[in-house]
């Protein structure tokens, strides 16, 4: 049977006098193409007979002597023997099930090892990605201090740093694999894997995913604060794909299932913990969102027809049904030790189409830091606080207290004293309060709430008392920045899927707000000046993250001050010196604006691992007199740095063994 499912039959081999019509008959009962095949005995049957019944014509009149010479009784015997064993195979091999199903693939283990001097780039999302074909990884590792994008087949030992990825993070495969999507410089972009030069496909503050669909279209999220848009892979405008649903204030994670009609994505609140997050599924277009998994992160759709997410540092599987976008049966933990971020919900694994996947291990791991001072001269000094997930300190005008979010089970303001050495939260109200900024006068403190909806601005007094007021609503998450130096003016972004961050201003006296910089560029990083007559801020109209000032509230022209890339500007309290970020340098320009306005050129200052905010949100301050820096410094983890990837070839073999699916 197996020969006759893949060769032709020797047709040479029939007998001389076999009939023209019987040959026919045959080759109809054998054809590979079921289509084109006789589909039962019966038909079989009424061509045998229409063959004997009609005359010898011009047509039949080939056949050898031995041929005609024989008797209608012998002809019939022969013939109906030949075609019945014909017929027994033919019917046997392709109108029945198989006596049995292809053996399955065994499923293997093996472990590829990074390249001496390589170490896989920790971060808040995916460091690994498969080829749909399975044929080759793609993995995001630092390197003599550059973080690049490398691919490596799955047969060769040989990884190839990808030109034009450096600083790169996400990556992602085109559905034919010939292009590696990624995120850089506060742009998604795309390169082809075969070589040349990175395409801007869109604006990206921040790396929280993205999806290649089979219709040339790319699903992610442009901030940390947004819903998911689409992008044509050409570039263009995005167009919105997911709208939040209440107490929302991020999606992420995107994965189109099969034929792009509907995309997976984890939704939940940029609180810095993802675990209280839940997958979603949204039909693209037209269709009611539903809600499928809880507290679950990180999902992708596997062909073996099984939902896979991220939770709790392990890969849990469940069956799926993609045309009806539901849960069809239990779920079941499949991999354990997967290494996951608890702060941003990405997890570092990947499958192909085909059945292999590709992990990094390690666990579910929370953001641990200290707060630490910084000389001029990088000379460091750690404080007494102790390790927790501080995010962006800000220093009291007097210098006695620091502000800082904590992001632990929801995201609160907390108030360290320097003086005596002790943390006590500030915020109480609402999942996610963050980002604080003292007044001038240092009673107060201004921060983002998630209290009444969407995260828009609050203040409350520095000493705790009155509990926390509204000071503007909006559709759209709202983060404040800088106070002018009277205290009247807020300077705060608003995040708006059309047009990215734009940066607005709130009058105090009367509550009105109007925006400073509203463009088709994303926009962050506010700082007004000590004297209130300039704003200092980031903007990527030039393809990079870059650090602009321009006097307020204008006219004039504008300066850029940063060279190669910047963010979080923060400027001396002297007014002519303004720091920013430059990956891990701190760089320093010194500034004039009497009687005109000049830039020096950047110096650095020091050159350290300590957290950067991507979204410009400084994440660290200055005191008063500009000699010190008080930092965030990532606690070294106890797990090391990880230099290897797990492959499990023909994964789906064990997947559906474990976690049946009901499918026949």
């Amino acid at each position: 049977m197996a020969t006759v499912v893949k060769t032709e039959p020797d047709w040479n081999r029939l007998p001389e006098s076999t009939p023209l019509a019987i040959r026919t008959l045959l080759r109809r009962c054998l054809r590979k193409d079921r289509r084109q095949r006789l589909q039962d005995a019966t038909g079989v049957r009424i061509e045998i007979e229409e063959a004997l019944a009609t005359p010898a014509t011009a047509e039949m009149a080939t056949p050898a002597k031995d041929f005609r010479a024989l008797s209608r009784q012998s002809l019939i015997l022969s013939v109906g023997t030949l075609l019945l064993v014909a017929a027994i195979t033919g019917l046997a091999v392709w109108n029945l099930k198989p006596v049995s199903s292809p053996a399955p693939q065994p499923v293997t283990r093996t472990v590829i090892t990074l390249p001496p001097g390589q170490q896989l780039a920790a971060m808040g999302g995916p460091s690994v990605a498969l080829t749909p074909d399975g044929t080759h990884v793609a993995y995001v590792a630092r390197q003599g201090g550059t973080q690049q994008l490398y691919v490596r087949a799955m047969d060769s030992p040989e990884s190839k740093a990808i030109p034009g990825t450096e600083g790169g993070s996400g990556p992602f495969f085109s559905p034919d694999g010939q292009w590696l999507g990624f995120f850089a410089g506060g742009k998604l972009k795309k390169v082809s894997v075969s070589g040349g030069a990175a395409l801007i496909l869109g604006d990206a503050v921040v790396f929280r995913g993205a999806s290649w669909g089979s219709q040339g279209m790319i699903a992610f999220p442009p901030t940390g604060f947004s819903t998911l848009v689409q992008v044509s892979d050409g570039g263009g405008t995005p167009q919105p794909l997911t709208r939040f649903e209440k107490g929302e204030t991020s999606h992420r994670w995107p994965e189109f299932l099969p034929g792009s009609k509907a995309v997976l994505f984890s939704g939940g609140q940029n609180n810095g913990n993802w675990s209280n997050a839940q997958v979603a599924v949204q039909p693209v277009g037209t269709g009611e969102r539903r809600n499928l998994i809880p507290g679950a992160t990180y999902p992708r759709y596997a062909s073996s027809g099984h939902l896979i997410y991220a939770q709790g540092g392990n890969l849990v599987a469940v069956p799926f049904d993609p045309q009806h976008l539901e849960v069809t049966g239990t779920a079941v933990p499949v991999v354990e030790g997967v290494l996951q971020s608890s702060a941003a919900g990405g997890a570092a694994y990947s499958f192909s189409a085909t059945g292999s996947l590709v992990y990094v291990p390690g666990r579910a791991q929370t953001t641990a830091s200290k707060l630490v001072w910084l000389s001029r001269n990088g000379a460091e000094q750690v404080l007494a606080a102790p390790a927790r997930a501080y995010g962006a300190p800000r220093l009291s005008p007097d210098g006695r207290w620091v502000a800082v979010g904590i992001e632990e089970q929801g995201s609160q303001v907390w108030l360290y004293d320097l003086t005596r050495e002790t943390l006590t939260r500030f915020t109480f109200e609402g999942a996610t309060n963050l980002s604080p900024v003292w007044t001038p006068d240092g009673k107060r403190i201004a921060f983002v709430s998630t209290k009444e909806g969407p995260g828009n601005l609050f203040w409350q007094l520095a000493d705790g008392s009155g509990g926390p007021e509204r000071l503007a609503t909006g559709e759209y998450s709202q983060t404040p920045y800088s106070w002018s130096p009277d205290g009247q003016l807020l300077a705060f972004i608003e995040t708006d899927p059309t047009t990215q961050r734009d940066i607005w201003v709130r009058q105090l006296s009367d509550g009105k707000a109007q925006p400073f910089l509203r463009t088709r560029f994303d926009e962050g990083g506010p700082r007004f000046s000590p004297d209130g007559r300039w704003m200092a801020y980031v903007s990527n109209e030039s393809g990079l993250q870059e650090i602009y000032v321009q006097p307020y509230p204008g006219p004039g022209g504008k300066w850029r001050i940063s060279i190669a890339g910047g963010v979080e500007p923060v400027w001396n309290r002297n007014g002519r010196e303004l720091f920013y970020r430059n990956d891990d340098k701190m760089m320093a320009v010194d500034l004039t604006t009497q009687p005109a306005f000049s830039v020096g050129k950047p110096k650095l200052l020091f050159d350290g691992r300590y957290v950067l905010n991507s979204a410009s949100f400084p994440y660290y301050d200055v005191t008063p007199d500009g000699q010190r820096f008080l930092m965030v410094k990532p606690v070294e983890q106890e797990q090391e740095a990880a230099t290897q990837i797990n492959v499990v070839l023909n994964w789906f073999e064990e997947l559906k063994r474990r976690v049946p699916t009901g499918a026949k």
